[in-house]
């Protein structure tokens, strides 16, 4: 009889079985994809395959894997062979000056001639010999130690043949001859890459050493450094070599930058304006010079280019005034010149990227000049008077004290005048359309406002006006600045005219404090200007941001309200409570024209700042302390009274009203816990009652819980500690009765509550009865006693696990 397996063994054997036909299957495909690539070969692939398909790799196939091992291997034969040239080249070169050094002396005249005359020509002839037959790299190798050989030559032709030239002379004769060999020889091997690039650098010496072996000053340099300079731009622009060209622009760049630095130095540090014209022709011809190598130069270069030669024409224009002038106005020197820089942009002819760049040099000035005098317009707005209401100054240096010397920043205002007009003409001249202005064009219109304010009062500083002149004037540009923002729209101008009105506000307040009737006017002008800029603005956070100020300029005239009364600080605290009043009130304000959430909720935040000050100031006086505390959570409840401040300002008067209460008690020196926890429970429990009668659902722990916590916990804990009988047969009392109470309406909090304080109070109670029970039985008896309790337990255990389980479920249908 055949044998059938059974029917998941025969399964499997199935399964087994066409896993080995698909894995034969697979290697016959790939078997005869490779001879297919035998027979005939395959179509080259397409450049780029179409868009969306991704190129698929070949199959893998059998036989002989693809012939890539020849390229690596000659990749890796050419690497070989470059480090073995240089290595050789360098061994060359080394000889080379060993040779000069150690054996030259040691030879004649004739014998060292025919040496260097054979060495260097082989040397020079090798590389063309081996660039006819292809070896490029074994020529490149040998062309380095030529030009080597070249400079020995030249040293040594100094050392035997003209020992008593000057030096300096001589390197730049010397460095004029090796150029222009190895360019020619450069030029007549054209193939090689190292000659031209080594001739463009030893072209960067000549000038330079025959400055130097004539002793020229610094500005010389500077000449010969440009010139060469020009000559490398000229190099970079003509020829087609890259190499050429990359070491043509790298040294540009260097030498055209330590000529252009020379020239600073030298303008910057010429006594007069004679000594000042020769740096100043190089600075303005570098300036020239650099324009023009970026007039066909790609955008960035362009842009760089001009800036740097807008930089130059700055210094070189500014340095001949500026040495006829006191230092001090030097700044004042170089901004002129950099605003009438700023015409260049009506050069049709210029290239736009130049343009941009000498426009960012003219900006980049007028920045460095603003940045220069920021400190005296800090010393101007934020300086403290000497003292507080000690009397009206003279004049606005008297008030600000002598910590600035006011004589030596007179250019000051000026910078600010001509750099604020620059950017207004700027905004002027911004295109006019319907939406909201570019960004650059607002940052103009921003910064013109902000400098222009803040020249003010410098200006003041500096002319030293009267002390009644120069608060009005503060006063009346920050009422400006208040309605410039108040009427504006969203923008640049808008935010730094706010600004500028706030730290406006701050300096002419510091000014005012000498004076105590300049005081009160300032303050109150400002109370009036900020509370009439939060109601006519339209935007949001001016309104705010107003409001927020008008109350901090009263709590300043309410302090100083008290300091003029010559109350105490507690007493005065009282005075300053009558901003935060206003503040609620103001937020009461349910019918039209009502305020913006954000509004209110900024009026009522400076209110509670003040209200904070308030508390500061009565601290040291706890009946004035309770008074205050008992004043704000008035305020608090008021607030209160409208729907959406419920919740916390509630909770915050109800806290005020007890700390208020606590603060009066102990003030009076109650030293009894229930007379600050009782008031406290029989309220909070009054509050639980109301809202369990409209809320049946709400747990007795919500609504007793906290109340009844808050005394019969202080109690048990005093009472723990108290010697006496009283307060613990009270304590008892009390919690009898609550416990009662809870047992009676079912309510779980006070049950609980009650009885485990009632339990403890007994406990501690009969602590001492017990104790002395235990001290006079015998120590047997205390195991005899457990053990007596663990069988009475035992036994009667699944009657103590019903009565637990019966008492869970009664508390547990409890509210």
């Amino acid at each position: 009889m055949e044998h059938v397996p059974p029917p998941a063994e025969e399964l499997a054997l199935l399964d087994r079985e066409l896993a080995r036909l698909d894995a034969r299957r697979t290697q016959l495909l790939h078997r005869r994809a490779w001879l297919l690539t035998v027979v005939r070969p395959p179509a080259a692939p397409p450049p780029f395959p179409p868009p969306g398909v991704r190129r698929q790799a070949a199959p893998f196939a059998w036989g002989p894997p693809p012939r890539t091992a020849p390229a690596a291997s000659v990749s890796g034969a050419r690497g070989a062979q470059n480090v073995l040239l240089v290595l050789g080249g360098l061994l060359l070169a080394v000889a080379a000056i060993a040779f000069t050094l150690l054996s030259w002396g040691e030879m004649g005249i004739a014998g060292r001639s025919a040496v260097l005359a054979a060495v260097t020509a082989g040397a020079l002839a090798a590389p063309a010999a081996l660039l006819r037959r292809g070896l490029s790299s074994t020529a490149e190798a040998l062309a380095a130690p030529a030009l080597v050989l070249t400079v020995l030559d030249a040293y040594a032709l100094h050392a035997v043949a003209l020992p008593g030239a000057d030096g300096a002379g001589y390197a730049a004769a010397a460095s004029v001859v090796l150029a222009s060999l190895w360019a020619a020889y450069g030029l007549w091997l054209g193939r090689l890459r190292v000659p031209l690039p080594a001739a463009v650098t030893a072209a960067q010496l000549p000038l330079v050493l025959w400055a130097w072996s004539a002793g020229a000053p610094a500005v010389v340099f500077g000449w010969a450094l440009l010139v060469t300079a020009a000559a490398d731009a000229v190099v970079a622009a003509r020829c087609g070599g890259l190499a050429v060209r990359v070491t043509a622009w790298s040294w540009a760049a260097v030498t055209g930058a330590v000529a252009l630095l020379i020239g600073l130095a030298a303008s910057l540090s010429a006594d007069g304006v004679l000594s000042a014209a020769g740096p100043a022709a190089l600075l303005l011809a570098g300036a020239v010079a650099v324009a023009a190598a970026g007039w066909r130069a790609p955008t960035e270069w362009a842009v760089a280019g001009g800036a740097v030669a807008g930089a130059a024409a700055v210094a070189a224009v500014g340095g001949m005034p500026r040495a006829a002038v006191p230092w001090s106005w030097a700044v004042v020197v170089y901004l002129l010149c950099a605003a009438a820089l700023s015409a260049v942009e009506r050069l049709r002819a210029v290239p736009r990227p130049v343009v941009r760049g000498a426009l960012g040099a003219s900006a980049a000035v007028a920045a460095g000049a603003v940045l220069l005098v920021l400190p005296v317009v800090a010393a101007a707005l934020l300086a403290l008077p000497a003292g507080v209401w000690s009397g009206a100054p003279e004049g606005v240096r008297e008030a600000l004290g002598a910590s600035v010397p006011w004589g030596d920043v007179a250019p000051a205002p000026v910078v600010l005048v001509v750099v604020a007009a620059l950017l207004g003409a700027r905004y002027a001249a911004r295109p006019r359309t319907a939406g909201p202005v570019p960004g650059w064009w607002a940052a103009a219109g921003a910064g013109s406002l902000g400098l222009g304010w803040a020249a003010v009062p410098v200006l003041l500083a500096v002319s030293d006006a009267p002390y009644a002149v120069a608060v009005a004037v503060e006063v009346a540009v920050v009422a400006g600045l208040l309605a410039v923002a108040a009427r504006r729209a969203p923008d640049g101008p808008m935010w730094t005219a706010l600004g500028c009105a706030v730290a406006g506000a701050v300096g002419a307040g510091l000014l005012a404090l000498p004076s105590e009737p300049a005081t009160y006017a300032v303050s109150g002008a400002l109370v009036v200007l900020f509370g009439w800029t939060a109601a006519v603005s339209r935007v949001v956070a001016v309104r705010s941001l107003a409001a927020v100020a008008s109350v901090l300029c009263a709590l300043v005239v309410a302090v100083a309200a008290g300091v003029s009364l010559e109350w105490s600080a507690p007493r005065a605290a009282l005075v300053v409570l009558v901003v935060p009043a206003v503040t609620v009130a103001a937020g009461l304000r349910s019918g039209p024209p009502a305020l913006p959430l954000a509004v209110s909720l900024s009026l009522e935040g400076a209110g509670a700042f003040g209200a904070l000050v308030a508390l500061g100031m009565s601290v040291a006086d706890a009946p004035f302390l309770a008074l205050v505390l008992a004043s704000c959570g008035v305020l608090a409840a008021t607030t209160a009274l409208r729907p959406e401040r419920r919740p916390g300002a509630g909770y915050l008067a109800a806290g005020l009203f007890v700390a208020a209460a606590w603060v009066r008690l102990a003030a009076s020196g109650v030293p009894d816990v229930e007379a600050y926890t009782l008031p406290v429970s029989v309220a909070a429990c009054a509050v639980g009652f109301l809202r369990s009668r409209t809320d049946p659902a709400l747990s007795s722990w919500a609504a007793y819980g906290p109340g009844t916590a808050l005394t019969l916990v202080p109690s048990l804990v005093v009472a723990w500690g108290d010697t006496q009988w009283p307060r613990p047969l009270l304590l008892g009392v009390a919690a009898l009765a609550v416990t009662l109470l809870g047992a009676a309406r079912r309510l779980q909090a006070p049950l609980v509550l009650g009885g485990s304080v009632l339990a403890l109070d007994a406990l501690h109670e009969l602590a001492p009865q017990v104790a002395q029970v235990f001290a006079a039985l015998p120590r047997w008896a205390f195991p005899a006693l457990a053990g007596l309790l663990l069988l009475a337990v035992g036994a009667t255990y699944e009657q103590r696990l019903r009565d637990a389980r019966r008492v869970r479920r009664s508390l547990g249908r409890m509210r």
